[in-house]
Order: structure tokens, then C-alpha cells, then sequence
């Protein structure tokens, strides 16, 4: 037969109180936690997850939907998230909406279903009535990297429209007046972003607004590929070009290098992101980085505080954070 919390009391000489709060998460005396601990371990104890759920309304589980899990900017930045929220004692349900948006409003179907007492989402799309559900339960919505319209939440983000103009201010100052930009997808907010600060650069230099030297892509290998190519087609004059995001920027580099492209010597390159890579590239490439651990970090935050809270009537918060520059040798 199973050991129940009373036979941990017995054991132990503690209270019922003072083992229940042991069991939640609560302070208790260290020599109590000892005594509790070795009980645990010696009768051979588990938390039935599902009784104290019911009794509760809480099962300890956060949802976590992302864009695409092979994707590294995700990836770093949810195992961070997973640890920190393990360290509080919630584990999480992590979905993988393969950039798809009725993928990830079924995902939220799921897990509030699941009874996630909160959810942690990096949007695929502009739209995002589905997570009204949650809000409207009291349950806390956190969105990572990309900002809805619409829906109060909090939200952490880095300044994309700034990472995008000190990268071709960067270009420019280094004398290139022809800059090319692999943009993203129009519908995906980082993506308008980045476009934004790329405009407003070279408005800044004076220089007219010429769209033959933007290409969107998809925010994959491919698409970066394919949109250097075409880039490429429609520019030969192009002397520098600034990819916006971490897949195309792989992308790009292998269609300059079957293209037979210098880089430097032909074409000044900025990418976006993961910093092993660039390191990787030859020559090493100058690369706009995010601050992923920092961004986990208020992203946990923000989800543990709502959580502390429940219920409170709290104005939600937009957290925006500053991304890095890292030198390399592909900028002449």
C-alpha cells in the first residue's frame, strides 16, 4: 500500500501542516525539511500530482507553444525557461505549432484543456483571439519575441527595429550605399520590425527607399537561400547585404558561396544570431545577437509573479530588451 502524508507525520513526529507545506513548495525549518526528506526516501513517498491538482485547481504545469522546435533562438531560450520553472517546482508541457496558426490555436485548445495553470507562447501569426480563453480563466499569458494587437498580456521582446538600423548604419558607415536586406514573413511582427529599423536607416543616410533590394523570406534555410539568389538576380551592384534571421542567415551564406561570392571582398555580410556559427563561417561573420538567457529570464519572471498573484488586478507589462553586436570580419 502506498505511504500517505500521515504515515510521513508519524514517521517524522511533524505536524500535517508543516509536511503539506514542505510538499507545496512552502518554507519550513531545515531540520524539519531533513526529517521530511529522509521519511520521503525511506517510505518510498509520491505526490499524487492529480488529487492535489483537483483539490488545488493547480497541476503545477505551464504550456509552452513555439514556432518550430529545431529552431536555435527557441530553443535556447525554452530550455532556459524549462529550468528555471523546474527549479520552482512547475513543470512544463512544451507544443511545437510548426509555424502553422491553426496548429497553435489548436495547441492552446489542448493545454487548456490540460489545465496549465499558465502559457507561455511565441506567435506564429497576427492573430490571437484564441488565447482570450485563458485570460478570461485568470490564467497568466506571457508572449515571447512577437507583440498581438489586442491582447493584454505581458510580453517580452528585444528592440528588433533598433537591432536592424545600428546593423545597416553599420553598413553604411563603412561607405556601402547599394545594402540589400533578406527580410522575414509581413505577417510575423519581429519580421515588420526588423524592416522598419532597415528603412529607417536609410532614410537616415538620405538615402530614397529602393525595394528591388528587399527580399522576404520564410525564416528558414531555404528561404534565406533562395531570397540571396534573387537578390543577387535583381541587384549586381549590391555591395552589402543584412540578413534578418538566424535560419536565412545560414541560408544566404550557402547561396553566396555556390554563387562564388567574396565575402568581404564583394559583398559585406551582417546576419542575425548564434554566435557558433558565425564563429564558424569563414571569414567570421558579424552577427546581430539576443540576449536568449535574459529574455528566459524575465519571460520566467513575469509567469511566476502572475502566478504569485492570481487573481490580481495588475497593469500587464512589455518588457523590451537591448541586443548585442558581435564583430566580425565580414564587414569591409
Amino acid at each position: 500500500m502506498a505511504a500517505t502524508i500521515k504515515d510521513i507525520a508519524k514517521k517524522t513526529g511533524l505536524g500535517l501542516a508543516t509536511i503539506s507545506s514542505y510538499l507545496n513548495g512552502g518554507n519550513v525549518r531545515e531540520q524539519n525539511r531533513i526529517k521530511i526528506e529522509e521519511a520521503i526516501e525511506e517510505l518510498h513517498f509520491e505526490v499524487n500530482e492529480v488529487a492535489r491538482g483537483l483539490k488545488t485547481n493547480k497541476t503545477k504545469m505551464i504550456g509552452i507553444i513555439i514556432p518550430e522546435l529545431n529552431n536555435i533562438f527557441c530553443a535556447e531560450i525554452i530550455t532556459e525557461v524549462e529550468d528555471q520553472l523546474r527549479s520552482h517546482g512547475y513543470a512544463t508541457l512544451i507544443c511545437d505549432c510548426r509555424t502553422d496558426e491553426r496548429r497553435e490555436e489548436e495547441a492552446v485548445e489542448f493545454l487548456f484543456h490540460r489545465r496549465v495553470d499558465g502559457l507561455i507562447i511565441m506567435p506564429s501569426g497576427k492573430q490571437g483571439k484564441y488565447l482570450n480563453k485563458f485570460i478570461r480563466a485568470g490564467k497568466p499569458v506571457v508572449l515571447i519575441d512577437r507583440k498581438i494587437k489586442g491582447i493584454e498580456c505581458d510580453c517580452v521582446l528585444v528592440d528588433n527595429e533598433g537591432a536592424a538600423r545600428d546593423a545597416v548604419e553599420r553598413l553604411l558607415g563603412a561607405g556601402h550605399r547599394e545594402v540589400g536586406m533578406i527580410a522575414g514573413p509581413e505577417e510575423i511582427y519581429t519580421a515588420e520590425e526588423r524592416y522598419h529599423g532597415y528603412c529607417k536607416a536609410m532614410e537616415n543616410a538620405g538615402i530614397p527607399l529602393d525595394e528591388n533590394l528587399v527580399v522576404r523570406g520564410d525564416y528558414t534555410i531555404e528561404g534565406g537561400a533562395a531570397a540571396m539568389k534573387e537578390l543577387v538576380r535583381r541587384n549586381p551592384d549590391m555591395s552589402a547585404v543584412f540578413v534578418s534571421n538566424y535560419e536565412m542567415t545560414m541560408g544566404a551564406i550557402i547561396e553566396v558561396n555556390e554563387l562564388g561570392i567574396e565575402i568581404p571582398g564583394q559583398l559585406s555580410f551582417i546576419g542575425f544570431d548564434n554566435v557558433e556559427f558565425a564563429k564558424a563561417s569563414i571569414p567570421k561573420l558579424s552577427i546581430v545577437t539576443q540576449p536568449t538567457e535574459e529574455i528566459a529570464g524575465r519571460v520566467t519572471e513575469l509567469m511566476l509573479r502572475r502566478l504569485e498573484k492570481a487573481g490580481a488586478e495588475e497593469e500587464k507589462e512589455t518588457v523590451k530588451l537591448k541586443t548585442s553586436f558581435v564583430e566580425g570580419k565580414s564587414v569591409v
